[in-house]
C-alpha cells in the first residue's frame, strides 16, 4: 500500500448522504500479479470523512465479488475526542450472488478470522491504535458479539486505510484467492 496523491478533488455524497465537495488522499494497494486497487480517504467540506474502494473509469478484469466492492461499504470516520478518531470495524463478506454483505456485530474471533489474525494484531500494534471494546488479540473471544471500532490518532493518515483494507477488502481478497488465506 502506498500513498499516490495527497489531494484529489471530489464531488459526491458524504456518509450521511449529503451532496458535497471535498478532497481525497489516494492510496494504491498492489497485490503481485493483480490489477491495482485504488482507495480514497475523503475529507468532505462539511467535516465528514470516509474511506472507500474507488471505482476506476475502466474496471480491470477481476472476480465479481471484488468488483462489486467498488464504491460500496465505505467506512465513515468519526471524532471520538479531540485528537482521536474512530472507524467501525465491520466486515464486508463475499456472498454467492457476488454482492458483499456487511456484518456489523461480531465476536472478536470472527473479526480476527475475517481480517487475518496476524494482520489484525499488526494493526493494533501500531502506536496510538486500539480496538474498542478492548480484547486480548492473542486469545480472541468467541462468545459475545460487539460492534468493534478502530481508534487512532487524528494525525495518523495510514491507519484508517489499513483498517479499511483489513475489514472491507481482506475477506474478499482471501475468498477470491488474490491473497493467501491465513
Amino acid at each position: 500500500m502506498e500513498l499516490v496523491r495527497s489531494y484529489v478533488a471530489k464531488q459526491g455524497s458524504t456518509p450521511s448522504g449529503v451532496r458535497d465537495a471535498g478532497f481525497a488522499a489516494e492510496w494504491r494497494l498492489e497485490v503481485p500479479g493483480r490489477p491495482r486497487l485504488t482507495i480514497h480517504d475523503t475529507h468532505w467540506d462539511n467535516g465528514e470523512r470516509d474511506v472507500v474502494l474507488q471505482q476506476p473509469p475502466l474496471v480491470p478484469e477481476m472476480p465479481s465479488n471484488l468488483a462489486n466492492l467498488h464504491g460500496r461499504h465505505r467506512a465513515g470516520i468519526a471524532d471520538v475526542s479531540p485528537g482521536l478518531k474512530r472507524m467501525m470495524a465491520y466486515l464486508s463478506l463475499p456472498q454467492p450472488d457476488g454482492w458483499p454483505k456487511q456484518k456489523r456485530a461480531l465476536t472478536t474471533a470472527q473479526l480476527a478470522e475475517g481480517c487475518g489474525e496476524d494482520l489484525l494484531r499488526d494493526l493494533f500494534a501500531r502506536p496510538g491504535v486500539s480496538l474498542d471494546p478492548s480484547f486480548d488479540l492473542t486469545k480472541p473471544q468467541d462468545t459475545e458479539r460487539f460492534q468493534h471500532a478502530v481508534r487512532f490518532k487524528e494525525e495518523d493518515q495510514e491507519t484508517p486505510v489499513v483498517a479499511y483494507i483489513l475489514t472491507r477488502l481482506m475477506p474478499t481478497l482471501r475468498h477470491t484467492g488474490w491473497v493467501p488465506d491465513q
